[in-house]
């Protein structure tokens, strides 16, 4: 398999503790915490990402290597339809990651795909440290 890098930033954050976290857990390695160009939002129990053009605008999270391909799965649980982009709530995409190890991964992001409200933004960036 070739190897396939996630970053993750929210509900499927190991220290998010439910279902999927737990799912994730099993079938991937930590490789370096890290964050990407973006903005957070808070949209229900759950975050939402979405790319920026302001490179002081970052979303934090972790870079996880599958060690199995599951995103049949993650893509279920993100309601991404591959087939119907613009039916998904989540789009599933490739960003640049900077990782705290100094290296830069194309990593696939789980980005929301519906309208924001500006005043829900998590402006540190960090999903668990405002959840």
């Amino acid at each position: 398999m070739t190897a396939h890098y996630l970053f993750v930033y929210g509900t499927l954050l190991q220290n998010a503790e439910n279902e999927m976290s737990a799912f994730l857990k099993a079938h991937a390695t930590v490789i370096s915490k890290g964050y990407f160009i973006g903005q957070l939002y808070k949209i229900s129990w759950f975050p939402g990402a979405i790319l920026s053009n302001d490179q002081t605008q970052k979303v934090y999270g972790t870079l996880v290597k599958l060690t199995k391909n599951v995103f049949e799965v993650l893509d279920d649980y993100e309601d991404f339809k591959p087939n119907n982009p613009s039916k998904s709530l989540f789009i599933r995409q490739k960003v640049t990651v900077f990782a705290k190890n100094n290296r830069v991964y194309n990593a696939w992001v789980y980005l929301y795909n519906q309208n924001v409200n500006p005043q829900n933004r998590i402006v540190s960036g960090d999903f668990l440290k405002d959840a």
